[in-house]
């Protein structure tokens, strides 16, 4: 399937829309006000600066990891595609451009000259979204890695202002490199690598990093689409591809399978941490931009501004005065939406079915959670945690039965590593909406054990992650 855009590619306009929201994350903080602590340090994400900045700065000796939030020259993509080789791969770098709005007054001469504000307008730093489109064949990229430059043009715009003076919006230009590479894990498993490093060499070692961000991509993340052929979880590999993924270095970024759960031909990487198949919630009626506040609560916030402060706010920056715009003309039932949902990720049917479906349970059967709907008039014993059970490998685990403890390698709190091996007790067997299992234990050799009984502070374990411990074995 030849796709030559890659906005055509099925669920990429979903992907685009989560992109969107990371690309102004933190853009500007609630309440939304130039003179506010928060909206004076900017642009935590996704920064590459230039490379001599960078290096001069230390910033080169920045431990490499997947967060976005750690500032160097470049960033780097690996994940999986299965796919034939004439499959095209599709690669959108997206990222902001500063663009820096100064207010100037008029001088008798006829030249202008830069004051921080004038009436209402205000001096500020504002950004422009830009982006740079590649398509590459599998096949091709396979005899040898692609890299494309990137040129982004500065450029100067200039507004009159009703009361006198003038606007003038200046923004520098950018150089960048886009490099893609791909390598065979398999006869139709490869590995896909999309390198990108800010090459600009404008800013100074000595400059404030206000003076480097203007030659900074900001916010920087890429969309990439196989159409035909498939991208593979890095979250949660199939059989036979856990090597592969293992295998795959993201630096400062991270690739997650995005569009609607049943699409795999589109993928978001962020720097950003997020599951596969990530969404905008349908109640949240616009971006916020403040680190992903709960709308309800920063709606609710925003209504309380005073006058002077939205009138500060709207002068501030467009995307705020449009913020405020929308909260003062929410209706009530747009407003009472964002109180909250409950979504089941699976069908009520299969989160009610018991442990085996074709059998009713039978009097003296342990109870299991999943027989039942959440809102029927059985729940509450269905839930309860003291008389739960659940069938670990052959055994039935309920409360007081001893486990040894096995966490996943992956996909767990790195805390829990260390308990592997650890015997435990299970206190009680949870089930939560989504109809799964969950063990709280005490650790046996724990002094505090006793202590975590009484107030009910446990360690929550799939039951996946345990393995029965008989009563008479060593811990």
């Amino acid at each position: 399937m030849a796709v030559e855009r890659i906005d055509a590619v099925p669920g990429f306009q979903g992907a685009q829309a989560v992109a969107d929201a990371i690309l102004y994350e933190g853009y500007l903080l609630y309440p939304y006000r130039r003179s506010s602590v928060k909206n004076r340090v900017r642009w935590q994400f996704g920064v590459l600066l230039p490379e001599p900045w960078a290096k001069a700065n230390g910033l080169a000796d920045v431990r490499a990891g997947v967060a976005g939030s750690a500032e160097s020259w470049w960033q780097q993509t690996e994940c999986l595609v299965r796919a034939s080789k004439d499959v095209l791969v599709h690669c959108r770098l997206r990222f902001l451009q500063l663009r820096h709005r100064s207010v100037e007054e008029s001088l008798p001469d006829g030249t202008y000259r830069a004051v921080d504000q004038a009436g209402t307008a205000l001096s500020f730093d504002e950004a422009v979204a830009r982006e740079f489109d590649v398509h590459v064949p599998i096949g091709e990229l396979l005899t040898g890695e692609k890299r494309f430059e990137v040129r982004m043009p500065g450029g100067v715009d200039v507004e009159p202002l009703a009361e006198g003076g003038r606007l003038r919006w200046e923004a520098w230009p950018l150089r960048a490199s886009l490099t893609l590479s791909m390598v065979a894990c398999d006869t139709s498993l490869f590995r896909l690598r999309v390198h990108v490093e800010n090459t600009g060499q404008t800013a100074t070692p000595d400059a404030s990093r206000d003076e480097a961000l203007r030659a900074s991509l900001i916010a920087s993340h890429v969309l990439l689409a196989v159409p035909g052929g498939c991208f593979v979880s890095l979250l949660e590999p199939p059989v036979g591809a856990e090597a592969a993924a293992s295998a795959c270095a993201n630096v400062r970024t991270f690739p997650v399978l995005a569009g609607a759960e049943k699409d795999s031909e589109v993928v978001l990487s962020s720097p950003i941490l997020l599951y596969d198949h990530p969404r905008i919630a349908p109640e949240s009626p616009g971006d916020l931009h403040d680190s992903a506040e709960i709308d309800e609560i920063l709606s609710l916030r925003t209504l309380t501004l005073t006058e002077a402060e939205k009138r500060e706010a709207r002068a501030t920056d467009p995307r705020a005065a449009a913020i405020l715009d929308r909260v003062e003309a929410m209706p009530p039932d747009v407003l009472a939406r964002l109180h909250g949902t409950t979504r089941l990720p699976v069908p009520a049917s299969s989160a009610r079915q018991a442990v085996d479906p074709a059998r009713e349970p039978a009097a003296g059967d342990p109870v299991r959670g999943a027989q039942v709907s959440w809102w029927s008039p059985e729940a509450d014993a269905a839930v309860a945690p003291e008389i739960n059970s659940v069938m670990v490998g052959d055994t039935l685990v309920r409360r007081g039965s001893r486990v040894r403890l096995r966490p996943r390698l992956r996909g767990s709190d790195p805390q829990d590593m260390f308990l592997d091996g650890r015997a435990a007790r299970v206190e009680a067997v949870l089930l939560d909406v989504d109809g799964a299992h969950h063990l709280a234990v005490t650790l046996e050799d724990d002094p505090g054990a006793d202590l975590h009984q009484w107030y009910g502070r446990f360690r929550y374990f799939a039951p996946d992650e345990a393995e029965p411990l008989p009563d008479g074995e060593p811990a």
